[in-house]
């Protein structure tokens, strides 16, 4: 099978390698490619104002194996540029060139801010914030104009595309065990999967978020979703999608398995046994209701987990089938909330003090045994937490999800409303028992490992914006994607990978590294270059690259070191420093000291008493002679030429010390010439800053002796009350704008829907106009409450801000009086 499945494979490529016309190829340095050298005159104005009002964007994209893609934002084309890893040398990365255009078979009415591409590398997505692409890299194609035309599909067509929706694409994702799934997360509050090889336009499965309870919001960034990522593979995470909204809190959906999708059939019994192990048996009925769940949903979605053993014996693989439990919905699990240590502040288990601003995006990594949980903060704070417990899968009874069937009965597409259970908001303790966790529903906790300020220069306008990989070759390290550039941060301890002996003393603090700065001075008033690009490649050798693309079209490709980045040095705090030891230990020995010691004391050989009489020429006299003169060889003569040897070798040495010690000595002797040079030169700017303190200690004085300089300080409720303000202005406006766009675009959609069948709906359901008017009244009373709610917030700041401008003006004519 491996045969056929390889020839097959060769002779696609061959097809595909036809469809282009043979050209001579060379291989040049990847950030010498003419596709990043060849930038026409004012070709990156488009993009760099696109980047800039779109915040961070990544045009690149990677497959994993020897081809990298990048969509141009000018010319509207995909190129696809052939690389070779570690060639010519261990370091380097060589591309092909020219490389191949491709072109969509449609035109695109949008801005492209992302590209991704799937496990094989024959799909690649073009998405934006208000509409998403597909585009089939191989099968039918033409060529024109030198360029590959390649088949290109919107997605989701009706719901992103259309003129009159408001429903922003928040992220998009490949699923990780299918080829054909793509989730996509939208402002409207909707987690949706969609199936590219069965249907495109309609979703095959949807989730309708709700965190709170409709009425109880706290605050509007509490039901706006912002980010979210599929699990690894490890237990319930790969059937687990992790959402962040943008108040900082992170909710899980599981299980969410795409119809289809292939995975491990030791993962899945490894999960199978452990329901059988841990919940059935346990005391507790609520765990022994969540585990039959649990277990009938294996069986009917993987069929062979419940066959006998003989019949399975040769499985390496099983895929899913569609199912949907008639009578529960899922569970949104969450918020999860941080472990807390005995009297902890209880207020902080979300989000974590240092953090400022809002949430911008999320990442998990699955490193070893550990589920790593990383939320960036438009602040420019990192937050990092471990799952400390495993996932369970979380079902609400009651709840019928709606089901789309095809002729067969067999089930097409899903729809549910996933809604948070209030009874699961409790503090976890780090002293709670096994049996009060083990399939009772709670969701995870978190174990908060490290909070990384990454030292963002503030900005006025608005947040900032931080995107974050995964090293593929190292898992521990994590790259973070700004405006400013690109960081590395390196964890050097896991709670359960890293634990050794079950002893704490060996936590360590995440390591940050820049790895680029796109900043055109060292002043801060200078803006960033805003980056259109990033992809991590890594080899089998251990080799990794780290290539970023720039908004005009500037490529740069650096190394990451990989091996004992993960040992940092350890220093022993306890025990001090000889300084003298370690000068005897940096001071090269000029003469060894076993020389210096003298030859080895050697103990005569014990001799007859008669020897005096014993004559020279007698065999006893030649034999005692000949032992001493051995003795006498293996120690004084070989010393002899040990010193010889030496101290010919002696004088090269030490000249060549002499002649460093004369270059040290030249190289001091014209520092201390340009110290003596700067001399008066730094005597002048001392006097000119002692000049300067003195004014400024004046006017100092003067400004102490005004009228408003001895007014109070803002009481504690005056700060609070400005603490609200900062976080109304800065997060609840565009949550609630985002909110009501979200309401109006479905109560059009809603009307609109409801016009076309509006007859249709008389004769199946009768009495269903009156439930639909109600449903429409109240969408409009929710609407005209959250746009009063608004303007209301809207006049309160607007008058925050006037007396703030009206203070200050008072203030400066103060002054100028």
């Amino acid at each position: 099978m491996r045969f056929n499945f390889d020839i097959a494979e060769s002779t696609e490529d061959d097809s595909r390698r036809s469809l282009t016309p043979k050209e001579d190829v060379q291989w040049v340095p990847l950030q010498n490619h003419p596709v990043f050298t060849t930038t026409a005159d004012g070709g990156g104005t488009a993009a760099t104002a696109s980047a800039s009002a779109g915040g961070v964007r990544n045009l690149l994209a990677w497959d994993g194996a020897s081809r990298l893609y990048y969509w141009d934002s000018n010319q509207q084309c995909l190129h696809r540029i052939s690389i070779r890893l570690g060639e010519p040398d261990p370091t380097s990365v060589v591309a092909a060139s020219p490389s191949k255009v491709l072109r969509a078979d449609k035109e695109l009415n949008f801005v492209v801010n992302k590209i991704s591409i799937n496990r094989n590398g024959s799909a690649l997505l073009l998405a934006g914030s208000d509409d998403l692409c597909v585009m089939y890299l191989y099968g039918r194609s033409s060529t024109k104009e030198n360029a590959i035309v390649c088949r290109t599909v919107s997605i989701g067509s009706q719901v992103y595309s259309s003129d009159s929706s408001a429903i922003r694409i928040l992220q998009v994702s490949w699923h990780p065990y299918s080829d054909t799934h793509v989730g996509i997360l939208s402002s409207d509050s909707v987690f949706r999967l969609f199936d590219l090889s069965s249907a495109v336009v309609q979703p095959e499965q949807e989730y309708y978020l709700q965190p709170v309870e409709p009425g109880r919001s706290r605050n509007a960034a509490s039901i706006c979703p912002v980010d979210f990522s599929f699990g690894g593979d490890h237990l319930w995470d790969r059937f687990s999608v992790f959402v962040l909204f943008s108040d900082g809190s992170v909710y899980i959906l599981c299980p969410v398995v795409p119809f289809g999708s292939v995975y491990k059939w030791e993962s899945i019994l490894e999960i199978y046994s452990d329901a059988h192990t841990f919940g059935l048996k346990s005391a507790k009925s609520a765990a022994v209701n969540n585990s039959n769940m649990a277990i009938s949903w294996l069986e009917t979605t993987f069929p062979e987990v419940a066959q006998e053993a003989t019949d399975r014996e040769n499985l390496s693989t099983i895929k899913a089938h569609s199912h949907a439990l008639f009578d529960a919905s899922l569970a949104l699990q969450g918020p999860l909330r941080k472990v807390c240590h005995g009297g902890e502040d209880e207020d902080l288990a979300v989000r974590g003090a240092e953090c400022e601003g809002r949430a911008v995006s999320f990442l998990y990594n699955l490193v070893s045994k550990d589920s790593i949980l990383v939320t960036a903060w438009s602040g420019g704070q990192l937050q990092i937490d471990a799952l400390a417990d495993e996932i369970q899968p979380v079902w609400i009874t009651g709840s019928a999800p709606r089901l789309r069937v095809d002729s067969f009965d067999h089930i097409r597409g899903i729809a549910m409303i996933c809604e948070s259970i209030p009874a699961e908001h409790s503090i976890v303790k780090l002293d709670q028992p096994l049996d009060n966790t083990v399939w009772l529903g709670h969701p995870p906790p978190l174990l908060r490992l490290a909070i990384v300020d990454l030292a963002l220069p503030r900005k006025t306008e608005g947040s900032s914006l931080i995107t974050m990989f995964a090293d593929p070759l190292m898992p521990e390290r994590i790259y973070s994607l700004h405006e400013g550039g690109v960081d590395s941060i390196v964890l050097h301890f896991l709670p359960f990978t890293s634990q050794i002996n079950g002893k704490d003393e060996n936590i360590k603090t995440p390591s940050v590294h820049p790895v680029l700065s796109t900043c055109q001075g060292e002043t801060s008033s200078s803006s960033p270059s805003p980056l259109s690009g990033f992809a991590s490649l890594s080899d089998s050798f251990g080799y990794s690259w780290v290539v970023v693309v720039t908004s005009t079209q500037e490529c740069v490709v650096l190394e990451m070191k990989t091996w004992n980045l993960l040992l940092p040095i350890q220093i022993d705090k306890e025990k001090p420093i000889d300084m003298e030891q370690q000068k005897e230990k940096d001071t090269p020995d000029i003469i060894s000291k076993e020389l210096l010691s003298g030859p080895k004391s050697v103990l005569a050989p014990q001799a007859s008493p008669n020897l005096r009489s014993i004559s020279a020429d007698s065999i006893e006299g030649r034999s005692a002679l000949h032992q001493y003169f051995k003795l006498f060889h293996e120690n004084y003569v070989e010393y002899a030429h040990k010193v010889y040897f030496e101290l010919k070798h002696h004088g090269p040495q030490l000249k060549r010390i002499i002649d460093d010690q004369h270059a040290r000595l030249d190289e001091a002797q014209q520092k201390i010439l340009r110290v003596e040079a700067k001399q008066p030169m730094l005597d002048e700017r001392i006097d000119r800053a002692v000049q300067r303190h003195n004014s400024l200690e004046q006017r100092l004085q003067r400004l102490r002796r005004l009228p408003g300089a001895h007014k109070k300080p803002l009481s504690r409720a005056e700060r609070e009350f400005k603490s609200e303000l900062d976080q109304f202005t800065g997060v609840e406006l565009d949550a609630l704008r985002s909110s009501i766009d979200t309401l109006r675009a479905r109560l059009k959609r809603y009307t609109k829907s409801s016009k076309d069948n509006v007859t249709t709906q008389r004769r199946k359901i009768p009495g269903r106009n009156h439930a639909q008017d109600a449903q429409i009244s109240q969408l409009k009373s929710s609407l005209e409450k959250l746009s009063l709610l608004n303007s209301e917030s809207t006049k309160k700041v607007e008058l925050v801000e006037s007396a703030i401008k009206t203070m200050e003006s008072s203030k400066n004519k103060t002054i100028l009086s």
